[in-house]
């Protein structure tokens, strides 16, 4: 199975002495060693952040903005690219999905930041995920899945245990429009997985195992997106 693993990187780094690095590394190589293609996608989180809200502060425009968090998705990255072993994994983070392509295609393992401003690197998981023909495209998050409401808003939201493509868009853009509310997939992902037909699984991220037990069982807590091919 060829798969891309999104992890956001308040999942993979919670901070830079609390990190999570050598455990998602050790799950990757496992889904690699049992066969599996693997791709690893990595956010900015709260580094990232700091690093913006420093930069506002100093007059960036939103462009140089975008840019200093690419930098700070790739560091995290190469954080992870850094605790794979080396026959195993790529020699450098790609920068785009071309280069992600070739690793997979050399039977590597891929890892990739952002790569263009105004794109988060929910929207690259799904691209690449769409351009390397991925099975499976799994988002490591901060919450157990997809919910009606911003669950940390919203006491009565509840998790949508499966959602079509369609339902995710509709479910995403009406959080997205609410002030504040946090959506666990951004919106210009869920229009690639839609457009792709991925099959996409979103779930608690805070234990690296979860990711190995969904794409090795198909066991997860999580939130089950439907692909349409």
């Amino acid at each position: 199975m060829r798969v891309v693993v999104s992890v956001g990187g308040s999942v993979l780094v919670p901070t830079p002495e609390e990190n999570r690095v050598e455990p998602y590394a050790a799950v990757i190589e496992g889904l690699a060693a049992s066969g599996h293609e693997v791709a690893a996608v990595v956010g900015g989180g709260g580094v990232a952040r700091e690093y913006i809200g420093a930069a506002r502060d100093l007059g960036a425009n939103e462009i140089e903005l975008d840019q200093l968090g690419i930098a700070v998705t790739r560091l995290n990255a190469r954080l992870l690219l850094a605790a794979l072993d080396e026959p195993v994994a790529a020699s450098t983070v790609a920068e785009n999905y071309e280069g992600a392509d070739e690793a997979l295609h050399r039977g590597d393992i891929a890892v990739m930041g952002g790569v263009v401003p105004a794109q988060t690197t929910d929207a690259v998981a799904a691209a690449l995920a769409e351009y390397v023909n991925a099975d499976l495209l799994v988002y490591a998050t901060s919450v157990p899945g997809v919910f009606t409401a911003d669950p940390n808003e919203d006491p009565d939201a509840e998790r949508h245990d499966e959602l079509t493509a369609e339902q995710l868009v509709e479910t995403v853009a009406t959080m997205e429009m609410t002030a504040g509310a946090s959506a666990p997939v951004d919106l210009l992902a869920t229009k690639v997985i839609q457009r792709a037909g991925l099959e996409t699984i979103v779930l608690d991220g805070s234990d690296p195992e979860r990711v190995r037990r969904a794409v090795e069982a198909g066991e997860f807590d999580g939130t089950r997106v439907v692909g349409e091919r």
